[in-house]
C-alpha cells in the first residue's frame, strides 16, 4: 500500500519552519533574560564598587599627619592616605589605587564580574569601574543656621 504525499500549496515548502521560528525565539528569550539578569548583577556590582571607593577614600582621608597636628595645622599624611586606602580595598578583594592632592584622597577600582546567563551567547563578565574622593575637613566649617 502507498500512501499519497500531499500536494496541497499550502504545505509544500514550509517543512521545518516552526522549528526555525522556536530556536530565535528561545535564543531571544535566553538573551533578553540574560540581560535582565546580568543587569541587575551589574547594577549591584557597580553600587558595590562605588561603596567600597568611598570607603577606602575615607579611609585615607582620616590619616591625618601627627606631625602637622603638633605644629597648628592639619594635614593629611599621602603616604598614610594612600597605604590605608589601598588596603581596604584589598581587604574587600578589589584591589585599587589611592593618591592624594592636598586635603583629598582619591580612589579608583576596576575589577571585571562574571555573568549568570549571559555566557550562553559568549558574554563571560562584564568590567565594573567606580572613582571616589574624600577631603579632609577639621573642625568648624560654616555658621550653624
Amino acid at each position: 500500500m502507498r500512501l499519497a504525499r500531499s500536494t496541497c500549496c499550502k504545505c509544500r515548502g514550509i517543512g521545518g519552519s516552526l522549528s526555525a521560528f522556536v530556536a530565535v525565539i528561545v535564543v531571544s528569550l535566553v538573551a533578553i533574560s540574560g540581560l535582565v539578569v546580568d543587569g541587575g548583577a551589574y547594577l549591584a556590582a557597580r553600587r558595590s564598587a562605588i561603596n567600597d571607593a568611598e570607603q577606602a577614600a575615607r579611609q585615607g582621608a582620616d590619616q591625618i599627619s601627627q606631625q602637622s597636628v603638633r605644629s597648628g595645622i592639619v594635614a593629611i599624611s599621602p603616604s598614610s592616605a594612600v597605604f590605608a586606602a589601598e588596603s581596604y580595598l584589598v581587604q574587600t578583594g578589589h584591589p585599587g589605587t589611592a593618591w592624594v592632592t592636598g586635603r583629598t584622597v582619591y580612589v579608583s577600582l576596576t575589577y571585571k564580574e562574571p555573568t549568570i546567563l549571559l555566557g550562553i551567547v559568549g558574554i563571560h563578565d562584564f568590567l565594573v569601574r567606580a572613582t571616589a574622593s574624600a577631603t579632609e575637613v577639621h573642625g568648624v566649617v560654616s555658621a550653624d543656621p
